[in-house]
């Protein structure tokens, strides 16, 4: 039962992984296409006009699977998946772009997946072993060094680097809470629900914005905001908070730090953005550190444990609690033995005492 429970916990966690990996592709393109939309469209509006537009499409698939209406406690935490999702990644990226590229952003965003373990611990109970945290604090390490390398630090970080950190923040903060409700919600009616509680901050934004700024642009921009709303901000949360609920939010975090290979790719394809050979080989050596943290195994938060490691362990003691009993009976039975044998003994004793008493009394 044991082997079958450690099966079933490797392919869900395996299940995680992949889920992971189509929402970190879906997701890879998010830099670059905000780098295209803010080059024509006001950087407010691309940040909230898409959450609105994303709001339509989950009112509509909340309205067809028939969700259930959270709790007072859900709400609560959707506002935190709000706020660092929905509004604070989407505005710190947008102002962010508007004057750093996007193949610059994307390896300073490599920094989020240390972020998101770090509120796996603090939001949801997760405990990753000392090699989980050596091999993030080194892909941490590698980003800083990039940063300094590049000139990017000259005592100071820049306004777009401050975004950037913003936004790796509120991002980390929302993908661990988002994954732990996900076990509770589902990975799409989280994301859906984060959407629609984070409307009355998004639609007046999006008004205010398009008015300030009336939206003008090209194809191109369009469709890097069509994509921005419905991947980025919708169908790609799909997959990464059911791989976050299913694998363990900060192993399946990990899997980020995959994502400036793949932003860095499509910098140069799309944009034709120069990769230095620096942001290269950073890239890949913190590719390595993701490897370490996948062999790290992370120890899930109490009250997330496989249901069917409990139940092995309540059979075990069920065992153990019969096989006391049996050690028991067999103990009293071995006692009452001893005892029986004890009893024989005195009678067989006292039996020659009276008959040899007998025969010595003198007959009357």
């Amino acid at each position: 039962m044991r082997a079958q429970s450690s099966a079933t916990e490797e392919k869900t966690v395996t299940a995680g992984l992949l889920l992971g990996a189509l929402g970190v592709l879906a997701f890879s393109l998010s830099l670059p296409f905000t780098r295209v939309a803010v080059a024509d469209l006001d950087p407010w509006f691309v940040a909230f006009g898409r959450a609105v537009g994303a709001a339509a499409l989950a009112w509509g698939y909340l309205r067809l699977t028939g969700a259930v209406t959270p709790t007072p406690r859900q709400w609560r935490r959707l506002v935190v998946v709000a706020l660092g999702v929905v509004v604070g990644f989407p505005l710190f990226t947008s102002l962010a772009l508007t004057t750093s590229t996007s193949a610059h952003g994307a390896v300073v965003i490599t920094m989020l997946p240390a972020m998101t373990a770090v509120f796996a611990v603090l939001r949801a109970g997760e405990r990753p072993p000392a090699l989980f945290w050596l091999a993030s604090l080194g892909g941490l390490a590698v980003v800083l060094t990039f940063l300094v390398a590049s000139g990017t630090v000259h005592g100071a970080l820049s306004p777009a680097d401050l975004f950037l950190l913003a936004a790796v923040i509120l991002c980390g903060l929302g993908y661990a809470e988002g994954g732990a409700l996900s076990r509770e919600l589902g990975g799409a009616r989280t994301i859906c629900w984060a959407l629609i509680v984070a409307l009355p901050v998004t639609v007046p934004v999006t008004v205010i914005a398009a008015l300030a700024a009336p939206p003008h642009a090209g194809v191109a921009g369009w469709a890097a905001f069509g994509y921005l709303t419905v991947i980025s901000m919708f169908l790609g949360f799909f997959a990464w908070y059911a791989g976050l609920a299913r694998g363990g939010i900060a192993k399946v975090g990990q899997i980020q730090l995959i994502q400036p290979l793949v932003t860095l790719a499509w910098s140069a394809l799309l944009l034709g953005e120069a990769v230095s050979p620096g942001s290269l080989v950073a890239a890949i050596v913190v590719l390595g550190c993701v490897v370490a943290t996948q062999r790290a195994r992370t120890r899930p938060a109490a009250n997330q444990r496989d249901p069917q490691n409990q139940q092995d362990q309540l059979d075990e003691q069920d065992q153990l609690d019969q096989q006391d009993q049996l050690d028991q009976q067999d103990g009293l039975d071995q006692q009452d033995g001893l005892d029986q044998r004890e009893d024989r003994d005195e009678d067989d004793q006292r039996i020659p005492a009276v008959t040899s008493s007998g025969r010595g009394t003198p007959r009357r």
